[in-house]
């Protein structure tokens, strides 16, 4: 599902994509809330966002991601970068295992097609992770 959003967005740093994705949480009626979400948003090379994605919208603690529903439309709108963000409901803003491996993964899959995944947030109770600024990517 492709997330409009209404203003030309740049995202600088890690708390740029924070704010928008904690903003569209916080617009959801609370039941959706307590559910994983995963959105890629995709970049051009001026870092202005081009697509907001919610790839998978899952239970209490998981969603399924895989590579092809994730890079699907950064090929159709030829993207040169994404940012990768999840929610974790539990409250827990560290990565869990799982997540270090679908992430490696889609690296590696960008890293294939040529589209740089640059970050991978996670958003929890007001506070996010972000992978990059962690030095995992």
């Amino acid at each position: 599902m492709i997330i409009a959003i209404r203003e030309k967005n740049k995202i600088t740093e890690p708390q740029d994509a924070y704010k928008i994705l904690q903003a569209i949480l916080d617009s959801e009626n609370e039941i959706d809330r307590d559910k994983e979400h995963f959105w890629s948003i995709g970049l051009g090379t001026n870092k202005v966002i081009k697509y907001l994605e919610l790839v998978s919208l899952g239970n209490l603690n998981c969603s399924i991601v895989h590579p092809r529903e994730v890079f699907r439309m950064a090929i159709m709108k030829g993207v040169d970068s994404l940012i990768l963000a999840h929610n974790h409901p539990s409250g827990e803003i560290n990565p869990s295992k799982e997540d270090i491996r679908i992430t490696t993964n889609l690296v590696k899959t960008g890293d294939i097609i040529g589209i740089k995944v640059i970050d991978h947030i996670i958003i929890a109770d007001s506070m996010f992770y972000s992978f990059k600024e962690q030095g995992l990517l």
